[in-house]
């Protein structure tokens, strides 16, 4: 989430107060405007070499490129580059080549899907046959493969069968129920759901009924291991979860299109998908894996398929580790990505978010808070106000991959940053560092430092050019009511040290350069 703006603007809104109210009382005291500004220029050089010198003493255990930040302080005490280069060690960095973050251990996919998972069409040498009737539910107790047709109300397939494998066929099903869930696991080793070349529909449309104690809130609510297959199309609605699984969910095939008030599909242990298409529309997240009694576990795991996700909460959030391989991925959502270690290693992503679009939180202890990108197409688009594209609580590492972003916040971390390859545009303008985003100033008016400011230097429309005051001077060197307009000297010079044509990526950035001076500069670095 956004830092505190106030804070990060404090220091320098101190510094644009004191100027303003020194300028105030030079000009009530007859000094000439040559006068003022001489002044200026050295109370603002003063300010900066302090900031610079005060902020390397809060770094000395940094290392920038190799070099130590007291060392690029003592170096050359009259440097105010170099000290920017140590004050800013911990928002700033070049892609120098360093070592990456990157685990092959996040997630062990060697022997994550079995054949069977992988298989699209059922066996059905000894498959049994079911035509549903509505207002009688269908139990399962027995191993093997099921093959379910009929349009009901008021039915529940019912599987409780210990630690057996159960697989429900579904060839041209339609259930719609008030109270219960269309499937329901009670007990099995796993449980395949496996959709024929048909399109099968399942809707629950009123309040849920707990079963004992046991919160059956979902269309399709299992207790053990899910997996979906098939070359069909499963469509579900309801009031609460479209999929819930208590265990592991896996989908390797087939088209689903879910609409739920609350969770598209959730899974507490691990959510992996090798393939698919997915169209979730969810009231809280399209997808979601967590389980809050095990911090080492509720994963997601995407190797491929096509999604279509609009969620009200988050498009995909994981506990531990969000990890995409591959896929085709469009996400429309207040944070479209989020988790504790986030490595996208390809595919395609499309991002539209109102509060973050990439967010690594500490969700779990059993990872560091990472946001890794090593490869992929990533396009993100960020609502306006206070949002930012890439949010890591922790690190942000960029190793590869082609990211896109439009926002006026880009980068927000915590720890360190590093960009080790690949390519980053904001704004439309590509990038070669990470840094930090920082807004524009304020709106004009008042004491209230140069909001209003055009990133070229200019006044904004409306002002006299000359630095004169709307409406002509006050009488005897008076203050104007409102005092300086933007924040501009009597003189219509801007106060030294700001450089009005600093480019934008999201707004200022932190240790940025600015007409070619780093925003440590001395006096010399006023506008012209």
């Amino acid at each position: 989430m956004k830092k505190n703006l106030l804070e990060k603007l404090n220091g320098k809104r101190n510094m644009f107060a004191a100027i303003a109210l020194l300028t105030a009382a030079l000009a009530v005291t007859g000094c000439s405007a040559e006068d003022v500004s001489n002044i200026l220029n050295q109370t603002v050089t003063e300010q900066s070499d302090t900031s610079a010198v005060e902020g390397n003493g809060d770094n000395n255990n940094d290392t920038v490129n190799g070099q130590n930040a007291e060392g690029a302080v003592s170096g050359d005490n009259n440097s105010s580059e170099s000290a920017q280069s140590g004050s800013d060690s911990s928002e700033s960095y070049m892609a120098n080549g360093s070592t990456t973050a990157s685990s092959s251990s996040l997630i062990d996919t060697s022997n994550l899907f079995s054949d069977r998972d992988l298989e699209q069409e059922a066996d059905l040498t000894d498959a049994e046959y079911i035509t549903l009737t509505s207002g009688e539910d269908v139990t399962i107790s027995s191993e093997g493969v099921y093959v379910i047709s009929g349009e009901v109300t008021g039915t529940s397939i019912i599987v409780d069968a210990d630690s057996a494998k159960v697989q429900l066929v579904l060839d041209g099903v339609t259930i719609t129920n008030t109270t219960a869930p269309a499937i329901y696991v009670k007990a099995a080793d796993k449980v395949f759901v496996t959709t024929t070349d048909s399109t099968n529909t399942l809707k629950v449309t009123g309040t849920f009924t707990a079963d004992g104690t046991t919160n059956t809130d979902a269309v399709i609510y299992s207790k053990d291991d899910l997996v979906f297959n098939g070359v069909g199309t499963l469509n579900i609605e309801s009031t609460a979860n479209g999929i819930s699984g208590k265990d592991d969910v896996k989908v390797t095939g087939g088209t689903y299109n879910i609409t739920a008030d609350e969770d598209g599909i959730e899974a507490n242990d691990s959510l992996s998908i090798n393939d698919g298409s997915f169209n979730i529309t969810a009231g809280k997240d399209a997808l979601h894996s967590e389980n809050s009694d095990d911090l080492t576990v509720g994963y997601v795991y995407i190797n491929g398929g096509d999604y279509t996700l609009k969620a009200t909460d988050d498009g995909i959030q994981a506990t531990t580790v969000l990890m995409i391989n591959d896929g085709n991925i469009n996400v429309n959502a207040a944070e479209a990505l989020e988790g504790t270690y986030i490595q996208i290693n390809g595919g395609t992503i499309d991002i539209y978010a109102t509060d973050d679009g990439i967010n690594a939180s500490n969700k779990s202890t059993a990872y560091d808070v990472v946001i890794e990108i090593n490869g992929g197409d990533i396009s993100i688009e960020m609502a306006s106000g206070d949002t930012d594209a890439l949010d890591a609580n922790g690190s942000l590492i960029i190793n590869g991959g082609n990211i896109d972003i439009t926002a006026q916040f880009a980068f927000d971390y915590d720890t360190t940053a590093e960009f080790n390859g690949g390519t980053i545009t904001v704004n439309g303008e590509e990038v070669t560092e990470i840094t930090e985003s920082m807004p524009m100033g304020g709106g004009r008016g008042g004491m209230g430092g140069f909001g209003g400011q055009a990133p070229n230097g200019e006044m904004p429309s409306g002002e006299a050019p000359d630095g004169n005051f709307p409406g002509g001077e006050a009488p005897n060197g008076e203050m104007p009511s409102g005092g300086f307009q933007g924040g501009q000297a009597p003189s219509g010079e801007m106060p030294s040290g700001q450089a009005p044509s600093g480019n934008r990526q999201g707004g200022f950035q932190k240790g940025q350069k600015q007409n070619g001076n780093t925003s440590a500069s001395s006096s010399n670095a006023s506008a012209q």
